[in-house]
C-alpha cells in the first residue's frame, strides 16, 4: 500500500497506524481453524445459517476429529447461525471494543445489538423527515437558538457531544468516542428530545413549531455527521435524504463539515432545569410501574425552592408527556405545602419529590408484605458481603477490581435496604391516614 501510494500519487496513503488488541472469540479463546471459532466478517455482515457454517469447515483441510470439535463449538456459539448484522454494526462494535488494553472478545450478540441501534437511527431520521413541512428550508447557520427549554437542552447536549468527541478523536480514544455519540443518539436525541418534540409540534404555537422543527433538523444533522466515521453506510443514505441548508453544495456526508463546539450553544442552566424535568418524569414512570397503575394516575410534584418551582410549573406538560400514558394530571406543590395524603414518594433530588396517589388503588398490607420480603433479602445480602469483606485474608486474596465490585455490591444492598425501609414506613403511614 505504501509503495503503490508513492508510485501512483507521489505520497504515502497514511502517516499514522493504530494497533488494536488481539481479537478473540466470545469465550476469550484465540481464534483457530481447528477450534472452529474463526468468525468471518462477511458472515457477520450478511448473516449465515448454521448448516452453512458447518459446510465451510468441510471446505478446508481440517482433520475429521477437528471438524467434529469445531462443529460442536459452532452449535453452541451459533445455535441459529449468525444473524445479518451489516457492515456498520460490525464496524461500530470493533471501534467500541478498541480500548487500548486487553484483548477483544468478539460476541456476535453485541454486534446484533448495534444492528438494532442502526434501526433506531433509521427510524429517528424517518420521523424527522416526516415532521418537516413540504416547504421547509433549514436555517442558513447551523447555530440555532431554541424557543423551549427542551430545545435549549438538546442543543446544549449536541454541543457538549461535539466538544467531547473531537477531543476523544484527537487523543485517539476511539472507544470513548463511540460511547459519546451513542449516548447523544440514544439517550438524548431519540429517547428524550424526539419524544418531547411530538407534543411541541402538535400543540405549540406557530413560532414554537417552527423553532422545534429547526432544532430537530439541526440535532439530527449533527448526529448523522458525528457518527458517520463509525457507521458510514447508513449515515450516507440518511444524509442524502435530508434537505440542504441554503448555499450548501456538499455532495456527500464524507466531506460534510464535522460538528464543532460553539460557545453560544453552551447552556448549563437549561441543562440543569431540564434534568429536573427528566428526573420528575422518570420518577413518575417508576412509581406507576412499581404499583402497577396503568391509567388515571394522579401525580403530584413538590418543589423545594423557587427555581425548581418555576421549572416544574412551566414544564408540567412536558413532564406529563415524558411520563408516558396513563397520567390523569400533574399537580404542583409549593415548598411550604404539607405532604399530600394517600401518596407514596420518590425523591428526585434536593430540589423536588414526586408523589403518586395510591390509597384505595393498591392493597397496602400486600405491598408491606412484599416490601418486607425484599427487605429481608437485602439484609441477607449485606451480611453476606460484609462477611466476605471482613475475612482476614480478603485483601491479599483478591485483586483491586474484585474488591471494588464487592464494595459496590455492599453499597447497593445498603441502598436497597434504606429504600425498602422507607417504603414500609410510607405504607404504614397510609394505613393511618
Amino acid at each position: 500500500m505504501i509503495m503503490l501510494g508513492l508510485k501512483m500519487t507521489g505520497d504515502i496513503p497514511f502517516k499514522e497506524v493504530y494497533c488494536h488488541s488481539l481479537v478473540r472469540d466470545s469465550e476469550g479463546r484465540k481464534m483457530s481453524k481447528s477450534l472452529g471459532n474463526v468468525v468471518d466478517p462477511l458472515d457477520v455482515i450478511s448473516g449465515i445459517q448454521l448448516q452453512s457454517l458447518h459446510d465451510k469447515l468441510l471446505q478446508g483441510n481440517l482433520h475429521p476429529s477437528e471438524v467434529t470439535k469445531a462443529t460442536k463449538y459452532q452449535k453452541t456459539a451459533f445455535p441459529e447461525g449468525i444473524p445479518q448484522c451489516g457492515a456498520d454494526a460490525l464496524r461500530f462494535t470493533m471501534v467500541n471494543a478498541t480500548t487500548g488494553g486487553g484483548d477483544i472478545n468478539l460476541d456476535v450478540k453485541i454486534i446484533h445489538g448495534y444492528r438494532k441501534f442502526c434501526n433506531k437511527i433509521f427510524q429517528a431520521t424517518k420521523y424527522v423527515l416526516g415532521s418537516l413541512p413540504k416547504d421547509f428550508t433549514p436555517s442558513t447557520s447551523g447555530v440555532v437558538r431554541g424557543e423551549t427549554l427542551a430545545e435549549r437542552w438538546i442543543l446544549h447536549k449536541m454541543n457538549t457531544a461535539a466538544k467531547e468527541i473531537n477531543r476523544a478523536l484527537e487523543d485517539r480514544e476511539f472507544s470513548k468516542s463511540t460511547l459519546i455519540v451513542y449516548r447523544y443518539w440514544y439517550n438524548e436525541l431519540c429517547d428524550v428530545y424526539i419524544e418531547n418534540s411530538k407534543a411541541i409540534i402538535r400543540d405549540g404555537t406557530p413560532k414554537e413549531r417552527e423553532s422545534a422543527i429547526q432544532t430537530l433538523y439541526t440535532a439530527l444533522e449533527a448526529a448523522l455527521t458525528m457518527i458517520h466515521p463509525f457507521m458510514p453506510f447508513i449515515t450516507e443514505e440518511m444524509w442524502q435524504r435530508m434537505p440542504r441548508r441554503p448555499e450548501d453544495q456538499t455532495k456527500s456526508i464524507m466531506v460534510a463539515k464535522y460538528p464543532v463546539y460553539h460557545e453560544q450553544l453552551d447552556d448549563p442552566e437549561s441543562e440543569r432545569a431540564y434534568e429536573l424535568v427528566l428526573g420528575c418524569s422518570k420518577a413518575a414512570r417508576s412509581l406507576m410501574a412499581e404499583y402497577a397503575l396503568k391509567d388515571e394516575a394522579e401525580v403530584i410534584i413538590q418543589a423545594y425552592n423557587d427555581t425548581a418551582l418555576t421549572t416544574v410549573k412551566d414544564q408540567s406538560s412536558s413532564i406529563k408527556t415524558l411520563s408516558g400514558k396513563g397520567i390523569k394530571g400533574v399537580e404542583i406543590l409549593t415548598p411550604d405545602a404539607t405532604r399530600p395524603a394517600g401518596c407514596v414518594a420518590y425523591p428526585v433530588s434536593t430540589e423536588a419529590s414526586v408523589f403518586l396517589h395510591v390509597k384505595g388503588r393498591v392493597d397496602l398490607d400486600a405491598e408491606i408484605a412484599k416490601a418486607q420480603k425484599k427487605l429481608d433479602k437485602a439484609k441477607s445480602s449485606i451480611q453476606k458481603q460484609e462477611k466476605i469483606l471482613n475475612d482476614p485474608g480478603y485483601l491479599e486474596k483478591v485483586s483491586d477490581a474484585v474488591r471494588e465490585t464487592d464494595e459496590k455490591r455492599l453499597a447497593d444492598a445498603k441502598q436497597e435496604l434504606n429504600s425498602f425501609e422507607e417504603t414500609i414506613k410510607q405504607f404504614e403511614q397510609l394505613k393511618l391516614e
